[in-house]
């Protein structure tokens, strides 16, 4: 059967089980746009390109298949990076699939035409165009092999406005599955010895390519070991909190003590993670080259073994193969874990107190506490993530989605994808107010397609990550921190959608319920004291420490 490129592109996402893609339509890729109208694929229209990225990057962050991404050329792949450049930092398969001026036309410097390999080139596992149609297939099937492979990450393919149109004799390609990189006998033999002789031994969780077997197996070797279990920045859905192992999230303001019970370690055990600079605590929790511990890297990017620590064991293997070799090892010896447990506990169970009528401890707690297990929350970043992190509790995999990368506007199209994907879940975005206003247009794709996410936006009035720093180094010197806000509740009504404000804590639950009641995508504006600036902290008192006060 004669098919024009474009629909071979649509049949092959189809072949890889691609249901939902993300896209904001543009005249360079109408062929596609044609063949996707009768592919039963859903589609959703966004109302900025870097807003469809990232709902393609969620999608690939939850489920480990390629989120999919189209944009038009120029602009849109401009709009669109942000998203590649989260895929890539939270190694994430995802493909964009981005318009491209006609090939007779490519060097002229045509309209919106870019060099997407040299603009992609430093983002991007592979950047590619699709100049010839008979070899759409043989493209499509390498981007997904490509993007889950190793350590995942964003593939980019380049479609010339004048290649889609025409006929192609591809030939379809087949499902592609992640390769499996595993574990040799001699690796897991010097892994079991170097149990048997550890005292304090560590194990990180971090990282893609989990599944809830992996995680479970994992579960199963720290309760055999007696191993306590810290998870990486942004990665605490791995472990459940509640668990008797568990010792708490290393990132942005960890728990002191947590830290330094890494530090004490004799042995530690990075499973799945790459060690990102909040999960290393700036690259101070290990020494470099070397750590000054034990240290056991299990990773599937072969690359990544010894880019920054040099591991005394290195273990090339996909997360779940190495689980699955876990559990062959024989318990030597076993170690007393409640302390750490308990030292997370201590940390996390109560709130703290923060100057003004509003305690966002208090409404953490107030949501692990009402929250399904299973409900997703979704955030970009700021300091108001800290409350997240510390006393909010991820109970079950794939309920925490925020950017490694630390990437303001994730919140809101990070929870338009997972509400889409999840219509039977409750999804909540927790945005800053700098941050809700990145993104927060996607209110508006939410109300189209009627999808009812609760957005909860924390409003001081400033970027308040921005003003720490610059209270802590030029102390009382604001410059360019400060924000004038709309009324945010009103905004969602007038999308369409459900707005309620909180100015006291005790407002936040009644709020929240009657958000929930109205069966609309919904906004929850917050206002709370900028002076409590972090968890653990105020500006007034970094103000007085940089002023010597």
């Amino acid at each position: 059967m004669t098919r024009t490129a474009a629909q071979v592109l649509v049949d092959q996402l189809r072949i890889q089980g691609v249901a939902h893609v993300f896209c904001v339509p543009g005249e360079s890729y109408l062929p596609v746009l044609d063949a996707l109208h009768d592919s039963g694929i859903d589609v959703i229209t966004c109302r900025n390109e870097g807003g469809a990225a990232m709902m393609a990057e969620a999608y690939g962050k939850a489920t480990g298949r390629p989120g999919i991404c189209f944009v038009t050329r120029g602009p849109g792949a401009t709009n669109g990076s942000g998203g590649i450049h989260i895929a890539q930092q939270d190694s994430t398969p995802m493909i964009l699939f981005v318009g491209q001026v006609e090939t007779h036309n490519r060097g002229r410097d045509a309209f919106q035409e870019m060099d997407y390999r040299a603009f992609f080139g430093g983002m991007a596992k592979w950047v590619a165009e699709v100049d010839e149609p008979d070899r759409m297939a043989e493209h499509v099937s390498r981007a997904f092999a490509t993007a889950m492979a190793g350590r995942p990450g964003p593939v980019v393919l380049s479609l010339p406005h004048d290649v889609l149109p025409l006929a192609s004799a591809s030939a379809d390609g087949t499902f592609v599955e992640p390769v499996e990189p595993a574990p040799g006998p001699e690796q897991m033999t010097a892994l079991e010895d170097m149990l048997g002789r550890s005292e304090r031994p560590m194990l990180i969780l971090g990282g893609s390519r989990w599944d809830e077997q992996a995680l479970t197996a994992m579960a199963r070797f720290a309760e055999r070991f007696g191993i306590p279990v810290a998870t990486s920045f942004r990665r605490a859905h791995h472990f459940d909190p509640l668990h008797p192992n568990y010792a708490g999230d290393l990132g942005l303001a960890a728990n002191p003590r947590l830290v330094a019970r890494v530090k004490a370690s004799d042995l530690v055990i990075a499973a799945g993670a790459r060690l990102s600079e909040f999960t290393a605590q700036s690259y101070t929790l290990f020494d470099i080259p070397v750590p000054q511990m034990t240290f056991v890297h299990a990773y599937p990017g072969a690359e990544e073994l010894g880019r920054v620590y040099r591991p005394h064991l290195p273990i090339h293997a996909s997360p779940r193969a190495f689980a699955a070799a876990l559990d062959r090892l024989a318990a030597a010896r076993t170690h007393d874990v409640s302390a750490e447990h308990r030292a997370y506990l201590d940390w996390s169970e109560k709130g703290t107190e923060q100057p003004g009528p509003v305690n966002l401890s208090r409404i953490m707690i107030w949501l692990r506490e009402n929250l399904p297990a299973d409900a997703i929350i979704t955030n970009g970043a700021g300091n108001y993530a800290g409350w997240i992190h510390r006393f909010y509790r991820f109970r079950r995999f794939n309920t925490q989605l925020g950017t490694i990368c630390g990437f303001m506007g994730y919140g809101m199209p990070a929870a338009v994808a997972m509400k889409r994907l999840y219509p039977e879940r409750t999804v909540v975005a927790v945005n800053g107010d700098g941050d809700f206003l990145m993104n927060g247009q996607e209110l508006a794709t939410a109300v189209q397609y009627g999808i009812p996410i609760i957005a909860v936006v924390l409003d001081n009035a400033m970027l308040g990550t921005i003003r720490m720093h610059q209270e802590r180094e030029y102390p009382g010197r604001v410059s360019a921190t400060s924000l004038v806000n709309p009324d945010f509740a009103a905004m969602a009504r007038s999308f369409g959608g459900f707005g309620a404000t909180v100015e006291k804590t005790e407002d936040f639950a009644p709020a929240f319920e009657a958000a929930q009641k109205s069966g609309l995508p919904s906004v929850i504006h917050v206002k709370f004291d900028g002076d409590g600036i972090s968890p653990v902290n105020t500006l007034s008192a970094i103000r007085r420490k940089a002023s010597g006060g």
